[in-house]
């Protein structure tokens, strides 16, 4: 899917918009994933915005300046779903990299995604998030999720033993 984070024509980008960019950086961004486990479900997002928007994914964001890892998997999962968890483990760090039909790279992020436990907290969507969902192993083929994704889901079972 290719990444977009164009204003409507002529429009001047807002703070904000400059602080989020994301697209035709000089250098990749980090951003921190967790699958959070509650029992037998783990936790979901539905994007609120590019990339991705709409579509279901492990909740998660970009990483702050003189932010760990471990501290910005906690504060993201606390602001897109409203859930405190316990980071447990590393699975994988993945890279998304989206060229343009130039071939010039329009987005590049390096995903690190942790394995959390859930400790407290109703999941509640988050201005990040359209929706927050608990699923099930069994629910991941009708989602509709990116093929890495789904391989990072199913490999954070093994630090739920």
């Amino acid at each position: 899917m290719p990444i977009q984070n164009e204003n409507s024509a002529g429009a001047v980008p807002s703070a904000e918009d400059e602080k989020d960019r994301r697209t035709y950086l000089d250098h990749p961004f980090v951003g921190v994933g967790v699958v959070v486990w509650r029992g037998e479900e783990f936790l979901l997002i539905r994007r609120g915005k590019e990339p991705r928007r709409g579509q279901w994914t492990i909740p998660g964001g970009r990483q702050d300046l003189g932010e760990t890892v471990r501290e910005t998997a906690a504060r993201e999962i606390l602001e897109e779903a409203s859930v405190h968890i316990e980071v447990c483990g590393l699975i994988d760090v993945v890279d998304a990299i989206n060229l343009d039909d130039d071939g010039k790279v329009r987005f590049h992020a390096t995903l690190v995604d942790f394995a959390g436990t859930w400790i407290s907290g109703e999941a509640i969507a988050g201005s990040d998030a359209m929706d927050v969902g608990w699923f099930r192993l069994d629910d991941l083929e009708g989602l509709g999720l990116w093929g890495e994704t789904e391989r990072i889901i199913r490999e954070s079972v093994a630090f739920t033993k």
